[in-house]
């Protein structure tokens, strides 16, 4: 949990500004960075941000904080309503130097929504030091899908990213992009910590949270994403989220 500083009657805000906005997908954002650390709230919508070295997929109610000096890009995945909070850097409590997943539960909420709507000095100061308190860090397993930098594995994670439902299997990838698969195993491992089989598991339930956001049912998810059998699925979203899909809006 973040700690707040403690209340000073004649402090700056940390909080610059509250933007809140619709998004009509496909809204794409260039690679930038900006100095201010930020929110990134997804509250109705899906977000998948990038960085040199990571992918996030910020589902609906979910939140990512971004330092300051991080470049980024960013993609909404459906029509949906999501709101940036920006801090001022000398003023905020918060020291994370990554992207870190946020829980965005009903208090957070409504703080947001209480500081947007402009309260008088005192209870502005009470509901920002709040605010950082309830700042909670979700698992970065549950979002966050790293990205190797090995020029072949960059290959093959590109493709499975654009098209998580493809079928093949390692060594059909290995002839593709000409290596041995004993390699591929061990580089895979070595830059994302995970085994090909897992890194594709995390690919496909991300994808999996986006169709759920937008209604899909449970079954035509599982095919969508690359799976036969959605006991299969369900399973996968479970060891990988540590929640069914229904959690997410799939039936």
């Amino acid at each position: 949990m973040a700690q707040a500083t403690a209340l000073d009657e004649g402090a700056a805000s940390p909080i610059l500004s509250i933007d809140h906005q619709h998004a009509h997908p496909p809204l794409q954002v260039a690679p930038h960075t900006h100095s201010e650390p930020m929110l990134l709230w997804a509250s109705t919508t899906s977000v998948t941000l990038r960085t040199l070295s990571h992918d996030w997929l910020v589902p609906p109610g979910h939140g990512l904080w971004i330092p300051g000096r991080v470049e980024h890009t960013g993609t909404t995945r459906h029509a949906g309503e999501l709101c940036v909070i920006r801090f001022m850097a000398t003023h905020c409590p918060i020291d994370w130097t990554q992207p870190t997943g946020v829980a965005v539960g009903p208090l957070l909420r409504e703080l947001i929504r209480y500081l947007r709507a402009e309260p008088d000095a005192a209870s502005r100061r009470h509901a920002e030091a709040l605010l950082f308190e309830v700042l909670m860090p979700l698992p970065t397993h549950s979002i966050q899908v790293p990205i190797p930098a090995e020029p072949r594995l960059r290959t093959i994670t590109e493709r499975l990213i654009d098209s998580p439902g493809d079928q093949r299997e390692l060594a059909m990838w290995a002839a593709e992009v000409h290596s041995g698969v004993r390699t591929l195993s061990r580089l895979f491992l070595a830059e994302t910590g995970l085994t090909f089989s897992q890194w594709r598991t995390r690919v496909r339930v991300r994808a999996a949270v986006g169709h759920l956001a937008t209604g899909a049912s449970v079954k035509a998810t599982a095919r969508a994403v690359g799976y036969r059998k959605p006991s299969a699925f369900i399973a996968a979203f479970q060891r990988v989220t540590g929640q069914t899909p229904g959690t997410y809006g799939g039936e």
